[in-house]
């Protein structure tokens, strides 16, 4: 439904500096479209760039008015609130962005055309597009992954929100400027809104999840290096995203990815993150199990260290290297060659 011609704005509304804000972040990151603002009326006029690291020029708007008079076809919903639920107080934002005649990508859990679907007066030019619905049911699951002779990278997590998607791009831009034969699998909302493709693991069920994963990596088996966005943590109590990850795709290379601040996981607290070598040695044991499925060893690191200064971003990952013997990189702040490097002469 999105095509890459048409006009976005995204719609942060007191989340354009929160881990809450990470769909939209992704969005003004990676998405190809012309983007006419960001609307956030607590920060409207201040510069982005102090929030986001972004390399192109955005406007913080205060409202869907401004948006519509800068041109904006499209709202994406730039919030993931806890349990991808929708707030009623979007009900307004919402009914103003249908009646100014804007479509909306919803990458919640909440579906909004069943609700709102109605509301559109033009479904010719006025579409909404709830990301989270699957589009198939695949088979279940019988490890044909496993067979495939190409590398499959699968980037696995101390915790949600660490910047698994983002490690994921970045290394796929690297691929493809490099004039690799690559693929990417996007699993989650806004990976799928970037990429106009993808599945979205957790709205699958559990039972067919496994299998949703392997036959989007068995489509892609021509390609030579195959990118698998990752999905929650092991770690985490709530999430049961990285098992099936593992089992559809049976990766050969693993990324960790982690925020270089934390200890301890976002939410819920009180569980630490284990020692990073027993953590690393963990995933790998899972993804074999035994020697069932392909070894696959973690090959680099992808840290965020957003809220380090450089220089302490710098030691951090020079520290966090030599106790891992990894290559250890912020993909945003100093690329992922690297890794990527390291992946291809393996």
């Amino acid at each position: 439904m999105l095509k890459s011609h048409h006009k976005v704005a995204v719609y942060m509304q007191g989340h354009i500096d929160s881990d809450y804000g990470k769909m939209g972040a992704g969005v003004l990151r990676y998405l190809k479209n012309p983007i006419v603002g960001v609307i956030d009326k607590d920060l409207a006029g201040k510069p982005l760039r102090d929030y986001i690291p972004v390399t192109n020029e955005v406007p913080i708007l205060a409202s869907i008015k401004e948006a519509l008079d800068l041109g904006a076809e499209v709202l994406i919903l730039g919030i993931a609130p806890s349990g991808g639920k929708i707030p009623e107080e979007w009900n307004p934002v919402l009914e103003e962005a249908i009646q100014g005649g804007l479509s909306i990508v919803n990458g919640l859990h909440d579906l909004l055309q069943p609700v709102w679907g109605s509301h559109i007066k033009n479904p010719e030019k006025q579409w909404i597009w709830d990301v989270r619905v699957p589009q198939f049911t695949p088979a279940i699951a019988s490890g044909q992954a496993a067979k495939l002779p190409n590398k499959r990278v699968l980037f696995v997590g101390t915790d949600m929100a660490v910047g698994k998607m983002t490690a994921g791009l970045e290394l796929y831009s690297y691929y493809i400027k490099s004039q690799r034969s690559v693929g990417f699998i996007a699993t989650g909302q806004i990976g799928i809104t970037i990429t106009g493709k993808g599945i979205p693991l957790d709205a699958f069920k559990v039972d067919h999840a496994c299998g949703a994963v392997e036959q989007m990596v068995v489509e892609q088996k021509d390609k030579d290096i195959v990118l698998i966005e990752g999905q929650g943590s092991l770690l985490h109590p709530g999430s049961t995203a990285t098992l099936p990850l593992m089992r559809g795709s049976c990766p050969t290379h693993l990324i960790l990815c982690l925020r270089a601040e934390k200890d301890s996981l976002r939410s819920p607290e009180g569980f630490k993150i284990p020692d990073i070598n027993e953590f690393i040695a963990l995933n790998e044991a899972l993804c074999t199990v035994s020697g069932t499925y392909p070894r696959a060893k973690v090959v680099g690191i992808a840290a965020n260290t957003s809220k380090f200064s450089e220089v302490q971003a710098t030691n951090y990952l020079q520290a966090l290297s030599e106790k891992t013997n990894l290559p250890v990189t912020d993909p945003v702040r100093f690329g992922i060659q690297e890794i990527g490097d390291r992946i291809t002469l393996d």
